[in-house]
């Protein structure tokens, strides 16, 4: 590596470090989101899996917290600086697919500047250590391309494993090896050796703890997020629509557009070696075409594309460096690979300021507004002084996203119970009967009519406080507290899931 290449690896790795440390910043500064605060709960009872997906996210923040505690930043730790070894992942496998140390560079680099890495790895979900995984499933394949060793397949294995534990959408891996194996002539021949098969036993050992979970109870998992999602019968072209600017956003401008190039040279242009153009068509678009297919039916979450990012964004260090543009697709190539990594900094900025005050709307409501959990802190102290006023025993929540916020902001050991979708909650220890026994406090937002929960379980339903979470001037929502009395039976609904329901 001459003296040039020496200073671009360096600066390089002072970029990522410097970021590192922002996101670090702006997880202690932003108040957990309602998902966070989900996830924190179920990394207080680990299990082989959860009601929405499997455990790896709830791993990471016990990981995190055992380190610095209860706390947003906490919470987010280990997730922020998983972008670490997955930049390292990164460059390795844009050196080995493309060669040379200035696309390794700018493939890094690029990973860190979209905002599905910037604030998917700051708000810690499923998304993040699926991220890396998914980086180091790229890494292990070019290895087993570089090497020709089949041990690498353990490695893929391995990998593969640990995006399931992540996410199911990790399954769309196997589909996109299959492909790579099978266009490529010169890999054809490793599906006649153990090797491939070896490392498809390893994911399933990774992923076992998953279906053993499962099937302790009734798949209800597999069931929820593999099935009703996108019917064919169900066709709305309409959202398709929405896929393309959410991409661009997500992965910010700048780096869309080389993304976009690098796809393109990747098909047309024949940049870099057969083997190594595959592999990245692969992964990126077994995956996309079948959100694209799942679009035409039903939404599909910006975050879902997730696993692609790894592919895209070797493509779009490609373009800046490899292909052969001439004109003004040079001079646009040029200029994005410039500035997209300040663009990328700078909307994730203004992103984390605006979730925390709301000042560039002037402190109207946007997208961040409700998800973050802005508010909750002072809203969770005026709570805890009407339940020690009136005297309850316990608080009563409808949804998950409220039950997670008071747990992580009210005093630990306050009695907090979710009565409905049970299905949540079958890992924690079962409620104290006698905590709800005794007058419980209801919160909710305030809403025209009572839910029938209320009129169908208790005699006695008395408004004691209406409370309003606050970013600065702006009310984001008012919530209402009733006290209960006389319950009717069984304060907790225990009727199954909607996904086991006849």
């Amino acid at each position: 590596m001459n003296p040039d290449d020496r200073q671009l690896v360096r600066n390089t790795a002072v970029t990522i470090l410097a970021l590192t440390a922002l996101r670090l910043v702006a997880a202690a500064w932003t108040p957990i989101t309602f998902d966070e605060a989900y996830y924190w709960l179920w990394s207080k009872h680990l299990a082989g899996g959860y009601y929405d997906h499997p455990p790896m996210v709830a791993l990471v923040i016990r990981a995190g917290t055992m380190i610095a505690g209860d706390t947003e930043f906490g919470v987010r730790l280990v997730s922020v600086l998983l972008a670490l070894p997955m930049s390292y992942a990164i460059y390795r496998t844009a050196s080995i697919l493309f060669g040379g140390v200035r696309i390794a560079a700018t493939a890094a680099l690029l990973l860190n500047a979209t905002l599905i890495v910037s604030v998917g790895t700051m708000i810690v979900t499923p998304d993040a250590p699926l991220l890396v995984a998914s980086s180091f499933v790229l890494f292990f394949l070019a290895k087993l391309l570089e090497s020709a060793r089949g041990v690498w397949w353990l490695a893929v294995g391995a990998a593969v494993g640990t995006a399931l534990l992540s996410k199911y959408t990790a399954l769309f891996f196997g589909p996109a090896v299959l492909i790579w194996l099978l266009i490529v002539p010169k890999q054809r021949h490793w599906l006649f050796t153990p090797w491939p098969y070896l490392g498809g036993l390893v994911a399933l050992l990774f992923f076992a703890p998953v279906i053993l979970w499962n099937a302790d109870h009734q798949w209800v998992s597999f069931i929820k997020q593999m099935t009703g999602r996108a019917r064919i019968e169900d066709f709305r072209p309409g959202y398709i629509a929405e896929l393309v600017p959410t991409q661009f956003a997500f992965a910010t401008p700048l780096v869309f557009i080389l993304g976009v190039m690098g796809l393109d040279a990747l098909i047309w242009r024949k940049a870099g070696t057969s083997p190594a153009r595959a592999l990245v068509n692969c992964m990126f678009w077994t995956i996309t075409l079948y959100f694209v297919w799942h679009s035409l039916h039903a939404r599909v979450e910006a975050n879902w594309f997730a696993p692609v990012y790894p592919a895209f964004v070797i493509a779009a260090a490609m373009a800046a460096h490899l292909a052969s543009w001439e004109g003004w697709r040079r001079r646009l190539a040029d200029v994005c690979l410039r500035w997209a990594a300040p663009v990328g900094i700078t909307m994730f900025a203004l992103l984390i300021v605006q979730a925390n005050t709301g000042i560039l709307s002037g402190y109207r409501r946007d997208a961040t507004v409700r998800s973050v959990g802005v508010g909750w802190r002072d809203l969770a102290g005026e709570i805890e002084a009407v339940r020690a006023r009136v005297g309850a025993t316990c608080i009563l929540v409808p949804d998950y996203g409220t039950t997670g916020w008071l747990t992580f902001y009210l005093p630990p050991g306050t009695c907090i119970v979710q009565p409905i979708q049970r299905i949540r909650w079958v890992n924690m220890p079962e409620p104290d009967a006698a905590k709800l026994a005794g007058p419980l406090l209801y919160v909710d937002e305030v809403r025209p009519m009572q839910p029938p929960y209320l009129k169908d379980r208790f005699g006695s339903i008395q408004r004691v406080a209406e409370l309003p979470r606050k970013r600065g001037p702006l009310v984001i929502e008012t919530y209402a507290l009733d006290l209960l009395r006389n319950p009717k039976g069984d304060v907790l609904d225990r009727s199954p899931p909607p996904e086991l329901s006849p």
